[in-house]
């Protein structure tokens, strides 16, 4: 082969190179792609003919299944009606309905909404309205931000700088001045196999936090941000009376606490969210995934009543949040979040978790003593499994074992060594069972 030929081999653009996949290892998948055709339910139909089961809701976003026909309306109507307007000096009414709706889901004075796009998105909004609250309330010396190690936030430079997972920080530099991090609530020698919420003294992973406090004062601390239920690291839960007892500490030192609840909102816990669950009422929670049933991208910030009032009361006159996005409240998301939010509502979907939750419970702990099952934790419709690692190779058999689901027909997900599962909300015991047998399946056939 000549040069010429082999140099515009190297360029040449295939079916598949073009695309640069999100957290995805784009050589190894390229080489044995798997291609999504079309969804239907509860299921994925693959471009070669083969129906997969979504054990994992899409992407924690897929709630009530593909292809509602109620969503798909929507959108549908939507798009023939308004297709976009911008948000900054315009709105449209759906925007203030739905936030009217969402607001009415969060516990006690958590009663504004201001719509982003992601939950990346609504993570940095709520970041900067934090910053920015504390300097419009006269004190502007709090500017330090608190997360916590094994924590995520999307993928924003705010996301990953006050997230703790690793290797979504090391390859962008020193990220955000000013953040520091608490440790991870969960100890997997006292706590694997939780049923919930761990048992432990949720003390001595807050202690560390109390000495931060200490050690910069608290009058630098604008907020701490933390998930209700540790999601995208592996499902992991913090011990009992470990959010009130975070509540009471920020309470007292005047630090705003953000709850990300991007995956534990609308149902997937059996309640609207996770600060309903928990029975605290932080001073922000962001959203996102579920707000619409992940149709059209869409996320936000429900703010309390403090927080706002703040801003419309004390800014100068005009703008009070330099802050914003393009598709904020777009109209195609926006109702795609109304028919979703009344799905919610008319069939019950609430409840449906946290009646059926019990039974996912049992039946994914029955998988303890399986092949590599080093532990086991669950809550509402989530649930993680550690997978013992094979030699110093991260991640590697957990990755075997997500293939081999997928080779029998099911759709998990797998995160270094760790197996997550977040089924459909509307799956029912036949559905849960199946999912969990598979995974029993493909540990022993890895085994």
């Amino acid at each position: 082969m000549s040069a010429q030929n082999q140099a515009e081999n190297i360029i040449k653009n295939d079916d598949l190179s073009a695309y640069w996949m999100p957290f995805t290892p784009n050589k190894a998948f390229k080489d044995n792609p798997r291609l999504i055709d079309r969804a239907e339910g509860l299921y994925y139909y693959t471009t070669d003919g083969r129906k997969i089961l979504d054990g994992f809701a899409g992407l924690w976003c897929s709630n009530l299944g593909h292809g509602h026909p109620k969503i798909t309306e929507a959108i549908q109507d939507q798009a023939a009606k308004l297709d976009y307007v911008t948000g900054f000096n315009f709105a449209h009414p759906q925007a203030f309905e739905l936030a009217h709706i969402i607001q009415e889901q969060f516990p006690g004075q958590l009663n504004h909404v201001f719509f982003t796009n992601s939950g990346s998105e609504a993570v940095d909004t709520a970041l900067k309205v934090a910053l920015a609250y504390h300097r419009t309330n006269g004190e502007a010396s709090r500017t330090r931000l608190i997360g916590r190690v094994g924590g995520y936030h999307g993928v924003g430079f705010g996301g990953i700088s006050v997230g703790g997972m690793v290797n979504n920080r090391k390859m962008f530099g020193s990220l955000l001045s000013g953040v520091d991090h608490m440790p991870f609530p969960y100890d997997a020698s006292k706590d694997a196999f939780s049923k919930g919420e761990a048992t432990s003294d949720p003390l001595v992973y807050l202690k560390p936090f109390e000495e931060m406090i200490a050690l910069h004062d608290e009058s630098t601390i604008a907020a701490v941000i933390v998930e209700p239920m540790i999601g995208s690291n592996g499902v992991f839960l913090p011990p009992k009376g470990y959010l009130q007892a975070l509540r009471a500490i920020t309470k007292k030192h005047g630090i705003l606490l953000i709850f990300d609840e991007v995956i534990t909102a609308f149902g997937r816990l059996g309640q609207a969210n996770g600060a309903s669950y928990f029975g605290v009422e932080p001073d922000m929670c962001t959203f996102a995934k579920g707000v619409n049933n992940g149709a059209v991208p869409m996320g936000g910030v429900v703010v309390s009543s403090d927080i706002y009032s703040c801003f419309m009361e004390k800014s100068a006159p005009g703008i009070e949040l330099f802050h914003g996005y393009t598709y904020s409240s777009h109209p195609l998301a926006t109702a795609a979040g109304l028919a979703a939010q009344a799905v919610y509502k008319e069939e019950a979907v609430y409840d449906q978790v946290s009646a059926r939750s019990p039974f996912f419970e049992e039946a994914i702990h029955s998988l303890k003593g399986e092949p590599y099952v080093e532990d086991i934790r669950n809550m509402g419709f989530a649930a993680g499994i550690t997978i013992e690692r094979r030699g110093d190779a991260v991640g590697a058999r957990a990755f075997d074992v997500f293939m081999k689901c997928y080779e029998l027909g099911v759709m998990v997900r797998s995160n270094g060594d760790n197996l997550a599962l977040s089924p459909i909300l509307t799956s029912d015991e036949t559905v849960l069972e199946t999912l969990v047998e598979t995974v029993r399946k493909a540990l022993r056939t890895v085994a």
